[in-house]
């Protein structure tokens, strides 16, 4: 694990209280919830084989993992924060659908030799040490055919972060986010097949209306 690590994960303990006060984050806006409930039914269709095995990595409150689970998806939720996962575990409870949730490294997910159909991320690669790293370890968990959903975004310039983040983290590579094309560069090598989908134009998505970059960077092994 990263020596920036146990600040990072503190820093998202501390944020979990109100993680999901965020349209995105909680989900709790009908329009909102709707429209990520298309896009994953899209994302992660249900197959005749029956359900995936669905890895979300940076779980975070698992709204995300919530709506694979309500489909019928086997999911597993990975995060550093386990005051995140503490909800994650209430929010699934409550709704009474099956996950299981385990605290470790999204970078590094502490799932052994298990392999996964999809694996998930949203908005989670700029808070990595080493982000390229972890895309070839994910790669590596899924299965033949499976897919890789990565939900990104460029939503601040270097010098622009008026919100501080966790110690060290002006040494993280993709601090502010990453952009679809430079992705899709690093990315490419790693898998079969490769799209990248526009999120930025469905305030649905974000509670609001957006004026920067955001993107589903969806692929195959």
């Amino acid at each position: 694990m990263h020596e920036d690590s146990a600040a990072i994960a503190e820093y998202w303990n501390a944020a979990a209280s109100s993680f999901d006060d965020e349209p995105d984050h909680g989900l709790s806006a009908g329009p909102t919830r709707l429209a990520w409930t298309r896009l994953l039914e899209r994302w992660v269709p249900s197959a005749p084989s029956g359900p995936f095995d669905v890895l979300d990595v940076g779980c975070g409150t698992g709204s995300l993992s919530m709506l694979l689970a309500r489909r019928g998806h086997r999911v597993t939720g990975v995060d550093l924060a386990p005051r995140m996962l503490e909800r994650a575990r209430a929010k699934l409870a409550e709704a009474g659908l099956p996950a299981r949730f385990l605290t470790g490294d999204a970078a590094a997910p502490p799932v052994g030799e298990e392999r996964f159909d999809v694996l998930l991320c949203r908005h989670l690669l700029w808070t990595l040490p080493d982000p390229e790293a972890a895309l070839r370890q994910w790669t590596a968990l899924l299965r033949p055919g499976g897919r890789l959903v990565l939900v990104e975004g460029r939503w601040r310039e270097p010098g622009q972060d008026d919100a501080p983040y966790a110690a060290g983290a002006g040494r993280l590579p993709w601090s502010g986010g990453i952009g679809a094309d430079a992705l899709a560069g690093v990315v490419r090598p790693l898998v079969a097949d490769l799209r990248v989908e526009s999120l930025s134009g469905d305030r649905d998505l974000w509670g609001r209306p957006v004026d920067d970059e955001r993107f589903a960077l969806l692929a195959r092994v």
